[in-house]
């Protein structure tokens, strides 16, 4: 297995979650439920996809956490599909859309809803060229997915020594 390609799924990964970061921090688009739920996949395939690279010696390991590297990318893409049907009102949202609370009482609750934007899931916040956010981590997500999972069929059909 060419020991790029979970390098390069780590690398897609981290750089979807640093637009996610620069958005919320940069530009104060605060993140819903389901925006914070895409970003988790990407944090479990940056861990694949290093875990694949360091471990790229056993070939069917770092294949297998490839693999899963490209799973977690995908998970997060259809998490982002599931979000783009909220915001269309397609759907209903889950039972957390509205609210980001983890209080624990409610005096802290009522501290966090005073000081706390709330954000909907079904209100996009951003779009560019007509396109949320989730529907553009999507199509982030299906074309890392694609070009990762071509060079791993092209590194296969190439043969072992290649």
């Amino acid at each position: 297995m060419a020991i790029l390609i979970p390098l390069f799924v780590a690398g897609a990964a981290t750089v979807a979650l640093l637009a996610a970061l620069v958005s919320q921090y940069g530009f104060d688009l605060q993140p819903c439920v389901l925006c914070i739920w895409q970003r988790w996949p990407y944090l479990a395939a940056i861990a694949l996809g290093l875990a694949a690279f360091v471990l790229h010696r056993n070939a069917t390991l770092a294949r297998v956490l490839t693999g899963l590297a490209i799973l977690a990318v995908l998970v997060s893409g259809g998490i982002g599909g599931f979000h783009v049907g909220v915001e269309q009102g397609w759907w209903e949202g889950t039972s957390g859309c509205g609210s980001t609370s983890g209080a624990t009482d409610l005096n802290a609750l009522r501290a966090q809803i005073m000081n706390a934007p709330i954000v909907r899931c079904d209100e996009v916040a951003f779009s560019l060229f007509g396109i949320s956010m989730a529907g553009w981590n999507l199509l982030y997500a299906l074309g890392v997915a694609v070009v990762a999972i071509r060079a791993m069929l092209m590194k296969t059909e190439a043969g072992p020594g290649a």
